[in-house]
């Protein structure tokens, strides 16, 4: 794909932070600096081979520990568009598990940086997490200062998924504020639960977890939600209005985490339209045995539109229309609205909800990490001949819904070509 990676150590003195009022869920909070501790980390960096292909964009992620190790997965999910774009990527390992090691949130993997190569890693140091979110800013500073070297950027991203994105969330309300390090943030895939702004051992600030961003925010913010951050992460409560500088974007047919981001992802280098296929089924993921097909929907495509969406807003000042959201029952408890196929109502759409030959779904039964991975349930041929009596029935219907989404800009058109030529070959009606 014309990109190398490089490693690099960043070193020095991070601040905790602190807060004289209690933190409310409007996210309009006064924090200032607290006791400082000094750290050691490091940074991962993967950049055009040739500089020439570089754009100006430069995507800091904060790198996600839920499972006990440093993983990424918003880059997992969006490295196609990453190098269409000529971006530089950049992975902070800002959090203490992915370090030092300890007890995951999730799992039982104690993969730390230390203890998976000690030789390599045994200088580093992490003070804790109280301390994390000066730590990202440091990082963001520092691909700001030499470590492109002579790469002209114009722009800096924030990014993170799941347990990062809700640490992003404390971070634009109670940080950038004060570092305005970063010229934009991309929120994937939060919940409704919020990490504290400080932790133990340091006093613990308690962040309310339906916590908005702040309404004055002052760069572009694009959240992008799935069905399974919505109800099982709870994210329904903590949904606000698109506004200036923010937009929210909620995908039907997702899930947190699904057939791409855990298995398939790895090896698309963006050619191929057996990416797009629902026939990716497996309910094996990451050694995981689940109870049934997890998520093989729109996931992947939809978020990479949304960090081209936000580029693009970034260039020109104009956000991006805003997007449909979800349907959802009044409960208790909220629910997802559905069709008579299952599928969501309301939302981003695509092909894979407008075109069906699977209900797709951000839930399913079993372990709490099975749930996150939704479900799959492909329909039968009995019931794929109702809807498709030919091949061209499907296949217009497919495009029809396909044309729309490239239209909305929710699929970008490159990956549509392969989303198409995948449906022209599948085989699938009569």
């Amino acid at each position: 794909m014309g990109y190398e990676q490089a490693e690099y150590f960043v070193s020095g003195t991070a601040s905790a932070y602190t807060s004289a009022a209690p933190l409310t869920p409007d996210g309009m909070w006064t924090v200032e600096e607290g006791e400082s501790a000094s750290y050691k980390t490091r940074i991962l960096v993967y950049r055009p081979v040739d500089p020439k292909d570089f754009r100006g964009t430069v995507i800091v992620e904060w790198l996600n520990v839920t499972g006990g190790l440093d993983a990424a997965p918003h880059w997992n999910a969006t490295h196609v568009e990453v190098v269409r774009q000529g971006a530089v990527w950049v992975g902070v390992s800002a959090q203490k598990v992915g370090v030092e090691g300890g007890d995951p949130l999730l799992g039982n993997l104690n993969l730390g940086l230390k203890i998976v190569n000690p030789a390599r890693y045994g200088t580093l140091s992490h003070p804790g997490d109280s301390f994390s979110y000066d730590i990202y800013s440091q990082a963001g500073r520092t691909v700001r200062g030499e470590l492109l070297g002579d790469l002209k950027l114009k722009r800096v991203i924030a990014t993170g998924t799941s347990q990062s994105a809700m640490r992003l969330v404390t971070y634009i309300n109670g940080i950038h504020p004060l570092a305005q390090v970063f010229d934009g943030f991309l929120v994937h895939s939060r919940g409704g639960f919020s990490p504290p702004l400080s932790e133990a051992p340091q006093p613990v600030i308690a962040v309310p977890g339906d916590t908005h961003v702040r309404e004055d925010v002052d760069v572009p913010v694009l959240a992008f939600e799935t069905e399974t951050d919505l109800i099982l992460l709870a994210f329904a409560s903590a949904r606000q209005e698109d506004s200036k500088h923010f937009r929210l974007w909620e995908v039907a047919g997702t899930a947190h985490a699904d057939v791409y981001g855990l298995a398939a992802g790895g090896s698309d280098i963006g050619g191929s339209p057996d990416i797009a296929g629902i026939q990716l089924v497996t309910s094996v993921a990451g050694g995981i045995q689940c109870d049934t097909f997890i998520n093989s929907g729109p996931h992947h495509w939809v978020v990479k539109a949304a960090l081209n969406a936000l580029i693009r807003w970034m260039k020109t000042g104009k956000a991006p229309k805003p997007a449909p959201r979800l349907e959802l029952s009044e409960g208790p408890p909220v629910e997802i609205v559905r069709d008579a196929h299952g599928n969501a109502l309301g939302g981003i759409r695509t092909p894979y909800v407008d075109a069906p030959i699977a209900t797709l779904t951000g839930h399913q039964d079993g372990s709490f990490l099975c749930r996150l991975f939704g479900s799959t349930a492909p329909f039968d041929d009995a019931k794929l001949a109702s809807l498709y009596p030919t091949e061209k029935d499907f296949t217009s219907a497919w495009k029809k819904s396909l044309r729309r989404a490239v239209q909305k800009r929710w699929i970008l058109k490159p990956d549509a070509k392969l989303i198409e030529a995948w449906a022209e070959g599948s085989g699938i009606g009569g």
